[in-house]
């Protein structure tokens, strides 16, 4: 850290906006903000470091100007912006540019349904609003294929063959494209056939949209060079849908400061638990930009007070909870299903549930009823003084679990009042009243009626056990004994509940870190920096294959080496993790594994010189098993 200088690493979440912050003096500061407070000002974050700044200097800094950098050294920060706009449907307007013939592919998905007993299958929207057909087409060769065409045949970077049957009409592609300029479209997501080993096709496509103006386009095959057409036109699509609007909130961010940010060190958090520069900070990996923060924080904070035991990290903010599990090492998915959308592209293992501090309380038909609607930031719990609806926090709040005097004093008109016990006590004798004329009408008034404080422990209970489900999920589920476990709670409503949730489990311990109010900021603040390089692969996992493999790794290792250089890291600071993407012969499902050093075999050359991948497949060595995927994963410790 310099002289002089602060250091900020800020959680923007969908109800609070923390903040950790770090002195030039070596004192801490810890705030927390209204994520939306349209009334005081128009960006949290902007304006947690201006109050900072403005304390701690005791200079008077006008909110409307924008803020002077010379006094910070770093930002670092993870946001919901992705995540809420992808739930919401609030992203840029897109269109699909797709090969020929697959106009309806993304429609029809992959005909996966989640709740197989629903009588009504309702299919999920699609983030574009139009599509194009290229007339191109691009197809694997097959030596058994008895359709022979004279055509170009080329060796794609996987090093299968494929014979180019159709190349693009580009005059076509113009017309249809300036058809979705006079629309209003400005961002495309492009999708080919095989572009994940031959991408020349879906190049030329993106070099004519950005020629005739759009502003944004997603090659699928830069985005992510993966085999399976479905989910990576998925994440192209998303990628395109999400970007711009990802990156018109990190300019209108940048714009409160003097020269925007430039020449300054201004990290924000990827899905996969690493920082990235704000440049390099796109849609497709932001979707759990906030939640990997936690997750990085409690890793590194339990771990030390109980090395070698596993951990459940219980994230409660206002809107959800996540939760995760580390056992010495992140736990990482390569795809994952967010609103509907596949996104192939990698995430820490975190599941999400609609229950938070804001959650909605609700009775219906009898039934006590908790979100997934959420009361948010604005106007917020019913105790914010903002006219907002009941919600878990004022069941808390009414029960005496939250203690106004130790909670933010930042409501109410002048932004310094205390919850107001007195509205949510009002509204939940109000709803009491309710319940108790419905259940005294049942069994010919034979049941008792409810107190206030039975009707606020019921919504809690209800809660309670839907936070329970993802931890099962993630325990009982993958085969580990819960009862095992640290249950490590953090996020503003996890003390609160996390006692319960650890009796109801079975669990023994729980963590509480002294920042478990805002341990999503703090993580970001011990996060490593990352860079991630990857291309498609389609070898048999043998000895024939490991000097490819050796060879390719070392490719990717230079590639990422020296996008971190040029961020200023030294050689010695870089550590470099690569992984394999590993299937069985004939199947689809592919394994991110990372290399053990060892090897069950004898033999000389049985494993590349980077460890034994197939050991962390959990597979039977004598299966034959093919490569999927290359990864090299570097980060700066």
């Amino acid at each position: 850290m310099e002289a002089g200088k602060f250091c900020f690493a800020i959680d923007r979440g969908g109800t609070f906006t923390d903040v950790y912050a770090k002195c030039p003096n070596g004192k801490v500061r810890v705030m927390k903000l209204l994520s939306e407070d349209p009334q005081h000002y128009s960006d949290a974050p902007r304006e947690a470091i201006r109050r900072i700044l403005q304390e701690e200097t005791d200079k008077t800094l006008d909110s409307k100007l924008p803020l002077d950098t010379e006094l910070i050294e770093w930002i670092r920060m993870g946001t919901t912006v992705a995540t809420n706009a992808l739930l919401e449907r609030k992203g840029e307007r897109i269109a699909l540019v797709i090969t020929r013939g697959f106009k309806d592919l993304l429609f029809i998905g992959n005909q996966s349904r989640p709740h197989i007993f629903d009588l009504k299958v309702k299919c999920p929207d699609v983030l574009y609003e139009d599509v194009v057909e290229v007339e191109e087409r691009v197809v694997l060769a097959h030596e058994q294929c008895q359709i022979r065409k004279e055509c170009q045949r080329v060796v794609g970077t996987t090093g299968e063959t494929v014979e180019v049957w159709q190349p693009v009409n580009v005059v076509k592609l113009q017309n249809d494209l300036k058809r979705l300029l006079d629309k209003g479209i400005k961002s495309v997501a492009v999708v080919l056939m095989h572009s994940y080993t031959f991408s020349d096709h879906e190049v030329l496509v993106g070099i004519v949209a950005k020629e005739l103006g759009f502003s944004h386009v997603s090659l699928s095959s830069e985005v992510m060079p993966m085999v399976k057409m479905v989910p990576r036109g998925f994440t192209a699509t998303a990628d395109a849908y999400l970007t711009p609007h990802v990156r018109r909130y990190v300019s209108g961010f940048a714009s409160g400061f003097k020269n925007d940010l430039q020449n300054k060190n201004v990290l924000f958090m990827q899905s996969d638990g690493g920082l990235t520069p704000m440049a390099r900070f796109n849609g497709s990996r932001a979707v759990l930009s906030g939640p990997a923060g936690g997750v990085v924080g409690y890793a590194m904070t339990t771990n030390k007070t109980f090395p070698g035991k596993p951990v459940i990290g219980f994230d409660m903010g206002g809107t959800s909870t996540d939760v995760s599990r580390y056992d010495g090492s992140y736990e990482h998915v390569f795809e994952s299903t967010t609103a509907g959308i596949t996104i192939q592209a990698p995430q820490l293992d975190v599941n999400t549930v609609a229950a938070g501090g804001g959650s909605v309380l609700f009775f219906r038909s009898g039934l006590f009823v908790v979100g997934p609607e959420s009361a948010g930031a604005h106007p917020g719990p019913a105790c914010y003084r903002k006219g907002g609806p009941l919600t878990v926090t004022d069941a808390n709040l009414c029960l005496g679990r939250l203690l106004p005097e130790y909670f933010p004093k930042i409501f109410g008109n002048t932004q310094d009042q205390p919850l107001d016990c007195e509205k949510s006590l009002a509204q939940f004798k109000d709803l009491t009243a309710v319940i108790n004329d419905f259940v005294c009408g049942q069994d010919g008034g034979k049941r008792p009626a409810m107190s206030v404080e039975e009707v606020a422990m019921g919504f809690l209970r209800v809660a309670n056990e839907a936070m329970c489900r993802p931890i099962r999920a993630l325990t009982q589920g993958r085969g580990h004994d819960t009862s095992r476990h640290v249950l490590t709670c953090f996020g503003g409503a996890g003390g609160q509940h996390a006692c319960t949730i650890a009796r109801i489990l079975g669990m023994k311990t729980i963590f509480i870190h002294r920042y478990a109010g805002i341990l999503s900021a703090y993580g970001m603040a011990l996060a490593n920096v990352v860079h991630e390089t990857q291309e498609p692969c389609a070898r048999v996992y043998s000895e024939d294959s490991f000097s490819f493999i050796d060879e390719r790794f070392a490719v990717l290792t230079s590639q990422c080496v020296t996008a971190l250089t040029k961020q200023g890291f030294l050689p010695s600071q870089i550590v470099t993790e690569p992984y394999l993407h590993l299937r069985y012969e004939k199947t689809d499902c592919a394994l991110m594994c990372g290399p053990n050093t060892f090897s069950f075999e004898t033999n000389e050359r049985t494993q590349p010189k980077h460890g034994d991948f197939v050991s962390s497949f959990f597979a039977k060595i004598s299966q034959r098993i093919w490569v999927f995927n290359k990864r090299s994963r570097n980060y700066h410790r």
